[in-house]
């Protein structure tokens, strides 16, 4: 496959039959389905020159993948016969059914998919823009900070490490827990895990919002002697006093902690053109996309449909949900270009990969109802496994590469 931009002067005409904003692993995944349906004039408007393979990056920051090897050339992911447009989405229209575009152009559509993720809110955190990067302070959800996490574990022999999670949705909820127990038995295995403190900040109730993974989650929590902040946030950062703030969200009690190693997890929120749109969920306060949650279909413009992380749907954003989402959406926009009902629904299936030693992981799939729904019936996913940890590290990503992104999977 290979696509080749628009430049960002050129003047885009005439009206198309399906506009899909994000080539991430949703816009290309749709793309993918929809094309070998026989879909023509399908755009993609997508900014970045790369395709990043997001759920590695933990690994990356835990010393067990190189960066370079979850980055593709953006063109080389685009299907055949799919126009990519290397520009910015800056505004939908909903009603007139056009798109503005960084450069001044407008893009008209019939039909559109909207999946250009999330954005990573550094600055929601009073100092975290600042610090992350620099000094003591990481973060694996961006390509540019994730080899510094592993620099700072292999490097610490004493002191006190505190991995954060955010009070909004995130990409993959299980990740900022995922490092804590990947940088705890690197520093059991070298011998110097009882001269180090490690806090983790959760702001739910529980360290997984299924039981049946939760307890198990505790579990190794335990094992490698890591204190549980739950129902708290880092609330503030001081890089150069290299302490933050912590604030328990039950009591509203504030603490200082003072740290040699910071993993922070930023908050997260749909992009701002998209909160500013008329296609966000008035429900839904960090401004991601209405979606009826079994049809993906928009409740007010039915040309629209959305997916992803962008999507506000009560089930955790993945790339697993993701997998499930593509095939929906792609058949039911058939569906209504063909003047029918849609006859797909998804179930809010999701999966979280959760790496708890750097050998061993839990893989938890559920639904919108937190039923456990397995893909591995005779596998005991409740109990951390080597098999799971070779799949996760070695199966994943070339399913994703040669099934998901292609349309098979």
């Amino acid at each position: 496959m290979a696509a080749s931009p628009i430049p960002g002067t050129e003047k885009i005409t005439g009206r198309h039959r399906v506009a899909i904003i994000g080539g991430g692993s949703a816009g290309i995944s749709v793309a993918a389905r929809l094309r070998r349906a026989g879909v023509t004039d399908i755009t993609l408007v997508e900014p970045s020159d790369s395709h990043w393979y997001q759920p590695l990056w933990t690994l990356v920051g835990g010393g067990q993948a190189a960066l370079r090897g979850t980055r593709r050339a953006e063109a080389s992911v685009i299907p055949d016969g799919v126009r990519w447009i290397r520009r910015h989405a800056l505004a939908v229209d909903p009603d007139a059914r056009t798109i503005a575009l960084s450069g001044g152009a407008e893009l008209a559509y019939e039909h559109l998919v909207m999946a250009p993720g999330l954005q990573l809110d550094w600055d929601a955190v009073p100092g975290l823009a600042e610090a992350v990067g620099h000094d003591r302070v990481a973060s694996n959800y961006a390509p540019e900070y994730a080899p510094r996490t592993w620099e700072l574990i292999k490097n610490l022999r004493s002191g006190t490490a505190v991995f954060t999670h955010p009070a909004t949705p995130l990409k993959c909820g299980g990740a900022p827990q995922k490092i804590a127990y990947l940088a705890a038995d690197h520093w059991r295995r070298r011998k110097v895990l009882d001269r180090i403190r490690i806090i983790l900040v959760i702001p739910d109730a529980t360290l997984f919002k299924v039981p049946e993974w939760g307890r198990v989650l505790e579990g190794v929590a335990e094992r490698y002697g890591i204190e549980v902040r739950l129902r708290s946030e880092m609330t503030a950062v001081d890089g150069d006093r290299r302490e933050i703030t912590v604030t328990d969200h039950a009591t509203g009690r504030t603490e200082t902690i003072g740290y040699d190693l910071l993993h922070a997890v930023p908050p997260q929120s749909a992009p701002d053109w998209v909160k500013r749109s008329p296609l966000a969920d008035p429900a839904a306060p960090l401004g991601f996309v209405a979606a009826d949650q079994h049809t993906l279909r928009h409740p007010r413009y039915p040309e629209v449909f959305a997916l992803g992380d962008v999507a506000s749907l009560p089930t955790s954003k993945t790339g697993a949900a993701v997998r499930k989402q593509a095939p929906v959406v792609a058949a039911n926009l058939l569906d209504v270009m063909n003047g029918r009902t849609p006859s797909r629904r998804y179930d809010g299936y999701t999966s979280c990969p959760l790496v708890t030693a750097r050998d061993r992981m839990l893989l938890a799939e559920f639904d919108y109802d937190l039923t456990p729904r397995p893909s591995f019936p005779l596998i005991d996913t409740f109990k951390e496994r080597r098999d799971m940890w070779v799949f996760k590290r070695y199966l994943l990503p070339q399913l994703y590469w040669r099934g998901m992104l292609t349309g098979r999977l």
